[in-house]
Parts: C-alpha cells; structure tokens; sequence
C-alpha cells in the first residue's frame, strides 16, 4: 500500500464546506484507531495535544495545536460521535467546526480511514482547512509508521505548498 495522501475534495453550501479525504493506511485498525482517537500521546504526535479528552459520547475535548507553540491557546469541544475502533468525532469551538474519524479494516492488514471536516466560513478559509489537513494526514502516516512529527522544528514550507495546489 502507497502512503500518498490523495488530494482532499470538499463541497460548499452556502458558507459551510465539507472537507474529505480517504486513505487506506497499511496498518491494522488496532494501530490506526488510537493513533486518532485521541488514547495517550496519539493525537500529539501528528495533530495537537489532547489537553482534555473524555472518550465517551458528549466527553470533553480540548485541542491544542502544536504548530503555533508549545503555548498555544487549547480548542475546546465535545465529542459528538463515538463508536470504539470505528468512529470518532470532535466538534470544536471557533473555525475548526466537526472533525471526523471513520476507520474500517482494509485488505487483510490495512484501514480505511474517512476523514471529514465541517467549517464555516469563505472560500479562503475552505483552502486553508484543505492544506492543513493534507500536512496532518502526511504527518499521521508518518507517525504510524514511528515518526511522529517534531513540533519544534515544525515550518509552514508544507502548508504553503499545498495550499498553493489547493488554491488551483
């Protein structure tokens, strides 16, 4: 299996975006499940730090991205759907809008992960969003395969890359 992370696709009503990505990742759900549901360091080492996480329908969540800093403000939450080893979802404050995670098994050792974004706001914002998660998915193949993302050296290069693609 190939960890290139096809472009997202996104469709707008109104000002409400909804991104989407699909990856088939060659890891077992077992692996891929934690990694983005939020247990120990998962969500650290490829998206923000968990500094709040209540693993239950209607729980807690507070995010806070590492790329600003290890200072940056946390993004409340809560947690809007939660299926063990198959869904998990975060609906957070501000811009950063419904964030899900759909996970199912792939071939005989791999997953499917379905990831959707729901944001509001322009079509700025809705290229932006699509970068961004693009970079997280890079970094979480990565951190799966035992290379998490090293904030401290972290640099917009990527980001600004993709967002020129986006931006086409």
């Amino acid at each position: 299996m190939d960890k290139v992370i096809e472009p997202g696709t996104s469709r707008t009503e109104g000002d409400t975006h909804t991104l989407h990505f699909t990856l088939h990742l060659p890891h077992p759900v077992e692996r891929v499940w934690p990694v983005v549901a939020g247990h120990g360091d998962g969500l650290r080492d490829w998206l923000a730090a968990a500094d709040t996480f209540e693993p239950h329908l209607g729980g807690a969540v507070a995010l806070r991205w590492l790329n600003t800093g290890p200072e940056g403000e946390a993004v409340p939450g809560r947690i809007t759907a939660w299926d063990v080893e198959r869904v998990a979802e975060y609906t957070l404050e501000g811009f950063h809008g419904r964030i899900r995670f759909h996970v199912e098994p792939y071939g005989e050792r791999g997953t499917t992960l379905r990831f959707t974004n729901e944001i509001r706001g322009d079509d700025e914002l809705r290229r932006d969003c699509l970068a961004a998660w693009h970079l997280h998915l890079e970094y979480l193949a990565e951190a799966l395969d035992g290379n998490p993302v090293d904030w401290r050296s972290w640099t917009p290069d990527r980001f600004e890359e993709l967002r020129e693609t986006y931006a086409q």
